[in-house]
């Protein structure tokens, strides 16, 4: 038997889990209201917030899963990508805790756990798969051929597509985090309202910046001809926005699955809890035959199962790293 403890810490969430053989038994997460004030995430504070929150955060883990601290075998956190200071928490807390008990310090890729997430629940993909990687810092498109060999195909030159529709959100004046609350409102608006830019990028890669900037000409253009616009006309707005956000994604997924010859799709990160996303991609899976795999919401957003799902993996591999590691603010699949 092997007992995970995950750990991650990579941004504003504090979250620790539980992993016994490959099955997670608790995955508890610690948000940060605070950053709500600020309109997005204050570094300091974060770190902060992680040094309050990941005892008892662990603490809770370790309960829910009806274990002890003693019983835990290997513990796991993000390295990193992500910000320094909340990575430092997570990862001298990791240390510490391998330290005292003499187990194993595994060390993971958040981007890639994010990915792994797919591994928690049946059904699972089969290799080689894609995966539409989506989140506030990162969009990319990834051949996965097993669970540690994986291939960048394509990725945001610019803006990633979380950080589009947060910006989206800050131009309509919506709080933060404002992602979610376009989603809600372009359940209820027309997506053909207004037409945005589709942008044209060669190859895999994408590119948010110009769209983002069209919104902002947008909105500032009609607000002139009518003060009352955003009041009136919120839903379709965020209705166009987001069909326009999905199109780029599945536009660049289409083509990368008809390069690769690949059938198994997936999406990751916390983005792919989209409505909008979700449901196009069963459509588009629909229409060419894919196996399509969609993480539970719980999955989606930053969380350590995920973390601890990747560090069972390399804890099977005996993949440890020593007292000596430091995080990584940037690290590439």
């Amino acid at each position: 038997m092997a007992i995970i403890l995950g750990i991650e810490s990579s941004c504003d969430e504090t979250s620790a889990s539980i992993c016994i053989d490959g099955e997670i038994k608790s995955n508890i997460i610690a948000g940060q209201a605070i950053h709500s004030k600020y309109g997005g995430v204050v570094p300091e504070l974060a770190s902060r917030a992680h040094q309050q929150n990941i005892i008892p955060t662990v603490d809770q883990a370790i309960q829910q899963a009806k274990i002890t601290k003693k019983d835990v075998d290997a513990v796991a956190f993000t390295r990193g990508p992500g910000l320094l200071g909340s990575l430092l928490v997570g990862t001298s807390f990791a240390k510490s805790f391998a330290l005292a008990r003499q187990i194993p310090l595994i060390e993971v890729n958040h981007m890639q756990a994010h990915i792994l997430a797919h591994f928690i629940d049946d059904p699972k993909p089969n290799f080689p798969f894609l995966c539409l990687t989506v989140s506030g810092g990162h969009t990319q498109i990834v051949l996965i051929k097993d669970y540690f060999d994986m291939e960048l195909l394509g990725q945001t030159l610019d803006d990633a597509a979380g950080e589009a529709f947060d910006k989206t959100a800050k131009i309509l004046t919506l709080p933060y985090p404002g992602g979610p609350l376009i989603d809600k409102y372009a359940q209820l608006g027309d997506p053909n309202a207004f037409s945005l830019p589709e942008p044209q990028i060669s190859g895999l890669n994408f590119s948010f910046s110009g769209l983002k900037t069209a919104i902002l000409y947008l909105v500032q253009a009609k607000m002139k001809e009518n003060p009352q616009f955003l009041t009136q006309h919120l839903n379709d707005v965020c209705a166009s926005v987001q069909s326009r956000i999905v199109s780029v994604l599945l536009n660049k997924l289409k083509k990368a699955a008809k390069q690769t010859c690949v059938k198994d799709i997936a999406i990751a990160g916390g983005v792919s809890a989209n409505s909008g996303l979700r449901s196009a991609l069963i459509e588009m899976g629909e229409q060419y035959k894919w196996r399509v795999f969609i993480p539970k919401f719980e999955y989606c957003t930053d969380n350590a199962a995920m973390i601890a799902i990747a560090g069972y993996q390399k804890y099977l591999k005996q993949d440890f790293v020593g007292q000596d590691i430091t995080p990584l603010a940037r690290m590439h699949v």
